[in-house]
């Protein structure tokens, strides 16, 4: 006979109410004891509760709770969000429950979780260090219904209730204390404090009440977009996840980007993830409700918080131990520009060092892009980029958020990028510092490599590089027609697979930034002109460098020929590529750029694109010059200008600026923006969209990169003065083509 047949059971219960405890006590009067008698059941509190865990026969133990599952129909927009405010789908109230039982009782279910001998959980709590049993046997019996409960109503419900109390009833926490205490000189009592006090800050402390109602929300926040996901590696994902914990690095473009992934998940097999988020957003009512749904905030600054460290780094471990998957943004904030911003290295060296000392055998990282036809915080954004201050997040911020998503803005596009295996990548450099990076960048790479382009950004791509010009219908076909080729004929990824092609894709998004302002329309003349809105170029350029990272290649060829055309090449192949390199490490902070040896394959691809015999024509300057001035599309002005134009502002300012003065970065940031304006206002700026904070940053960036900022270093005025040369030579070309694209819409002819 089966050992837990004979084995004396005992059930455990925890705390109803009075509908659930009858409904529970009519299903055990339906179960035989060993003796032919209702079996024991005792609440997992009092002093009942304790004789139980003293009991020297070992009994066999099994935990009960009443379940309710939540309605298959869902009412709508914001009588749903109402509902979900007033109750709790999942813990009814007693009205609600008498009400179920009498109109659909077949949502109420009893469930048991998986038994266990006394004496089992004697010794798994002896393994673990010691401790009470009663409330080691409390929250083993919470978990085995939490699984039970994730099993009747699905995946999405991966939930751990007493994270912080697993983690700390350990040797390995008190072990890890106090050596934390000797390393810092600090009592352990004290250290102990605090590192409780930090998990508890950061914990997810999930309920199925606010996953519930955060997914209900979530649906009337993002209720201006239609979802569109990729599920071309969904079944490859879902494989790994029954092995190996999941973590989800997304571009950020949006507040909105969790709540457009986690659905996209959800709706696909795979479970809720916990989100590493930033304590600015952890303000009322959002704050409450996504920690206990499972965001994990993070302390924005804890550089010289030794304890808050080693128990960030404790929490990764113990959710990877458990198979949890996570989520964070590698870019750490939202781009303001469009384009992928550099990735922080910060929560993924975290990882990296919880995972070598967690014992599992793998993590695999999954690179996402998330793309948005439109954004109503895109204007926002590009406000910040020419100085403004950054609205601070709050209810009243939340509340204006909200309401503008009662505008249709389109579509979101969720992508998935090749799966990179983190202990591979870690086991490829010995210094810990330097793979992380490499890490970091690979799933930046893969994140471009699968980010869509969208009719949108191609729309916004035919406007920027023409300064104020209006576009006639005829001169915006002459523009897009062959981009649209040049994408098909590279076989680029488009959003939702829809055919640029078919001009109605192209009208439909024409439409689309008509309505938001972006663009604007004049046909008070001969024939309608469409042209961007006042102030509207940053917002444009948000939208076009979406898919900007497929054209830089192609823009830097055709800078390749204006050297090639402007300065004869001895070594066509050596030369070009030299000037290739230049071009590549000027911009190496702006774009992710393949190693060496893909990016010469990548160059010779698109010099092929434009001319299939460059490698005997190159060094004929002539040549160059034709094939510039007869190609159908011209990118160099559209991609690069905006960007070199900023650097060449950096430049002249560190012209400016004393070489024997301490530097101060947000004053020059200030000092170039005002130098931009004045040269906007001038004409000797393309657009506004090179005003902006971002890409000065960015450019001061290289200019330390080179040893051009702080004072005192060698030769450094000669230094600034030669690399503002070097800016100025790469923005003469750049306007050189941009001429050459402006001579050829002069020959377009009108409807």
């Amino acid at each position: 006979m089966d050992e837990q047949t004979t084995r004396p059971r005992v059930y455990l219960i925890e705390s109803m109410s009075d509908i659930e405890e009858t409904t529970l006590r009519a299903w055990l009067e339906r179960q035989d004891g060993s003796d032919g008698r209702p079996p024991q059941a005792v609440r997992v509190s009092g002093d009942e509760f304790a004789d139980v865990c003293r009991r020297e026969d070992d009994p066999l133990l099994v935990p009960l709770r009443v379940v309710w599952r939540p309605r298959t129909d869902q009412p709508e927009g914001l009588q749903r969000v109402r509902e979900s405010l007033l109750r709790d789908p999942l813990h009814p109230g007693p009205n609600m429950q008498r009400k179920i039982l009498r109109r659909e009782p077949g949502r109420c279910e009893v469930i048991e979780g998986a038994p266990a001998p006394l004496s089992d959980l004697r010794r798994r709590l002896a393994e673990k260090g010691g401790g009470s049993l009663p409330d080691f046997v409390r929250r083993q019996a919470a978990l085995t219904l939490e699984r039970a409960e994730r099993s009747l109503l699905g995946t999405q419900y991966k939930v751990s209730r007493f994270v912080v109390d697993e983690m700390t009833d350990t040797s390995r926490f008190h072990t890890g204390i106090h050596e934390l205490a000797a390393r810092l000189d600090l009592p352990a009592a004290e250290v102990e404090r605090r590192a409780r006090g930090a998990l508890d800050e950061m914990v997810a402390a999930q309920s199925r009440r606010a996953i519930a109602l955060w997914d209900q929300l979530g649906r009337y926040f993002s209720r201006a977009y239609r979802l569109d996901v990729d599920t071309s590696r969904l079944d490859e994902l879902r494989e790994l996840n029954k092995e190996y914990s999941l973590v989800f690095l997304p571009s950020h473009r949006s507040y909105l980007d969790p709540l457009v992934l986690r659905p996209a998940l959800l709706a696909n097999d795979l479970p809720l993830n916990h989100v590493m988020g930033g304590l600015n957003v952890s303000f009322w009512p959002i704050g409450p409700i996504s920690k206990r749904s499972g965001t994990v905030f993070i302390r924005r600054k804890f550089d010289d918080d030794e304890i808050y460290k080693w128990s960030l780094r404790e929490y990764m471990r113990y959710l990877l131990t458990k198979r949890f998957n996570l989520e964070w943004y590698i870019e750490g904030g939202r781009s303001r520009t469009g384009k992928l911003r550099p990735p922080r290295f910060g929560l993924l060296t975290y990882l990296a060092k919880a995972f070598q000392s967690s014992g599992m055998s793998d993590v695999y990282l999954i690179p996402v892009s998330l793309t948005y036809d439109q954004l109503y915080e895109v204007g926002a954004m590009a406000a910040e980029a020419h100085g403004e201050a950054k609205t601070k997040e709050g209810l009243r911020w939340l509340v204006g958020y909200v309401r503008a998503q009662g505008q249709r803005h389109g579509v979101a596009h969720v992508n998935f990028g090749r799966p990179m295996s983190l202990a591979e990548y870690l086991r490829q450099e010995d210094d810990l510092r330097l793979a992380v990076q490499k890490t970091a960048f690979e799933v930046s790479h893969r994140i471009n490599e699968v980010t869509p382009v969208t009719a949108t950004s191609l729309v916004m791509l035919a406007f920027l590089g023409i300064e104020d010009r209006a576009l006639t219908v005829s001169e915006l076909r002459a523009i897009l027609g062959p981009l649209v080729d040049y994408i098909t004929v590279r076989r680029l990824p488009t959003a939702g697979d829809v055919d640029l092609t078919n001009p109605e894709v192209i009208r439909t998004a024409l439409r689309t930034h008509l309505d938001s302002g972006v663009l604007r329309c004049f046909d008070r003349g001969s024939e309608r002109v469409f042209y961007l809105g006042r102030d509207q170029h940053l917002v444009a350029a948000f939208y076009r460098n979406n898919t900007i990272h497929f054209l830089v290649m192609r823009a830097i060829a055709e800078m390749v020929l204006r050297a090639a055309a402007d300065q004869p090449f001895g070594n066509p192949l050596e030369d070009g590529w030299e000037e290739a390199l230049r071009i590549r490490d000027l911009l190496k902070f702006e774009f992710f750029f393949s190693d060496k040896d893909a990016f010469r394959d990548q160059l010779r691809t698109e010099l092929e694109i434009i001319d299939p015999l460059w490698r005997e024509n190159m060094r004929d300057p002539a040549h160059a010059e034709k094939l510039l001035s007869t190609a159908q599309i011209h990118l160099a002005h559209r991609v690069l200008q905006p960007f070199l134009e900023a650097y060449a502002v950096v430049s002249d300012q560190l012209l400016r600026t004393p070489t024997d003065e301490r530097f101060d970065e947000k004053v020059f940031i200030t000092e170039c923006l005002s130098l931009a304006e004045q040269r906007r206002l001038r004409q000797q700026i393309g657009s506004r969209e090179s005003i902006s904070a971002e890409l000065f940053t960015t450019a001061l960036k290289l200019a330390r990169n080179r040893g051009l900022v702080e004072p005192g270093a060698e030769n450094l005025e000669a230094r600034r003065i030669e690399f503002d040369a070097e800016i100025r030579t790469q923005v003469n070309r750049v306007l050189r083509i941009r001429t050459l694209a402006h001579d050829t819409l002069d020959q377009v002819v009108g409807e």
